[in-house]
């Protein structure tokens, strides 16, 4: 639908007004302004463009910091026209302030707030925009932005937990892969042909570590091409839905990450469940959104095949009940919620427990990988100096052999 750009005046104050409006032609834009007492000073069609944001992704804090100041204004009493008007002159991240303006605009020229966030489904996600549609409905926006503020945060907060307990073990096993080439490339070859010089065999790991230096020597170039290739394979493949669905049927299963991953999928399914329920949305519209952000295909299946037996009059409990993927705390909690009209607060208890087993969890591993980190760069680099300087400790064998 085209847009027009335009300059008007308010027909009781004569405030100036410059936004845009959509419609199918010039003269329904100039119908659409006056029904809304504005007298059209000019008008223009906008030259037909793509979004500044169409390729561009924000910040999960930045849409956290949003959202919580919008709900703080539109608490105080402000107009939402306002409100974004100032969040978009205070925002520093240039694509958040091209889309807060593309929505105030849209707002300002009568277009749902909801409606307006749609258009932006790479800022706003499914999750976002409805219960932004729902706040809208039941006159209720500024409670349900601060409640999905609350959301998000705790989800950037669970993310910032997971990535920092990564983080020190990433670092350390690449420092050591990159100290163990370095040994294998620069130092032991050196030793190899001090050692060689003997002319007699070398004990057996020492023998084992230069023929493998050599190896590595002769074939790098074409072994990191061959690596990058096969991590660029693997990162394809796990994008398509068959890939997607082997990689996290993968991460469920594994021995200490499984679990972490799968309470993270149980946490976010049981507060984005807890909050769209709240906010007034029916049951299989929150079921819907639910499996697209809870982060797993096999979880995305299971919430799926549960809406279609709920939909045929089974309970969410009983439904859910079906798939083990649900552990059974989850189960009876979600069975006394539907007993006392609680759902809500009963899932928002069981996100809660969640929350403090993964950080719980992650604290734990953390203080467990540290030392087993130090163990084996400990073993890697001194296994490699042990038989280097192993023939050294039996030099008068090697010698007289």
């Amino acid at each position: 639908m085209p847009s027009f750009t335009y300059i008007a005046r308010e027909a009781g104050t004569g405030r100036e007004i410059r936004s845009s409006v959509d419609a199918t032609s010039e003269e329904a834009a100039v119908a659409s302004l006056l029904n809304r007492n504005l007298l059209v000073v000019s008008i223009q069609e906008r030259t037909s463009r793509r979004s500044k944001t169409a390729g561009g992704k924000v910040p999960l804090s930045d849409l956290v910091v949003f959202t919580r100041q919008l709900a703080t204004m539109l608490d105080a009493g402000l107009a939402i026209v306002q409100s974004l008007q100032a969040l978009a002159d205070q925002s520093t991240n240039k694509i958040m302030k091209d889309v807060i303006r593309d929505v105030c605009n849209k707002v300002e020229s009568g277009e749902n707030f909801s409606d307006s966030l749609q258009r932006h489904p790479k800022v706003f996600n499914r999750l976002y925009v409805r219960m932004v549609d729902a706040g809208e409905k039941s006159g209720l926006l500024a409670e349900i932005l601060a409640r999905l503020a609350t959301y998000m945060e705790n989800t950037a907060r669970l993310r910032k937990k997971v990535k920092s307990a990564l983080m020190y073990p990433t670092v350390v096993t690449t420092v050591a892969i990159g100290i163990t080439i370095f040994l294998l490339v620069r130092v032991v070859p050196v030793f190899g042909n001090i050692f060689s010089s003997f002319g007699k065999a070398l004990p057996a790991p020492t023998q084992f570590l230069i023929d493998t230096s050599n190896f590595l020597r002769a074939n790098l170039l074409y072994a990191l091409p061959l690596i990058a290739l096969a991590i660029y394979g693997w990162i394809m493949y796990i994008k398509t839905p068959q890939g997607r669905e082997v990689w996290d049927r993968l991460r469920l299963r594994l021995p200490i990450c499984g679990p972490i991953a799968h309470k993270i999928c149980l946490a976010r399914f049981s507060h984005t469940f807890s909050s769209l329920i709240r906010s007034g949305i029916p049951i299989l519209e929150v079921l819907n959104i639910v499996a697209n952000t809870c982060g797993n295909v096999i979880m995305e299946k299971s919430i799926k095949s549960a809406a279609d037996d709920i939909e045929r009059g089974d309970t969410i409990s009983g439904a859910l009940g079906r798939h083990p993927i649900f552990p059974t705390m989850i189960i009876r909690m979600l069975t006394a919620g539907e007993q006392t009209g609680k759902i809500d607060a009963m899932l928002e208890r069981v996100g809660e427990f969640l929350d403090d087993e993964i950080e719980t969890t992650l604290s734990g591993l953390t203080s467990l990988i540290e030392p087993l980190l130090i163990v084996f760069l400990g073993v890697v680099v001194g296994g490699i100096v042990i038989c280097m300087f192993l023939p050294i400790f039996k030099l008068s064998q090697v010698v007289s052999m």
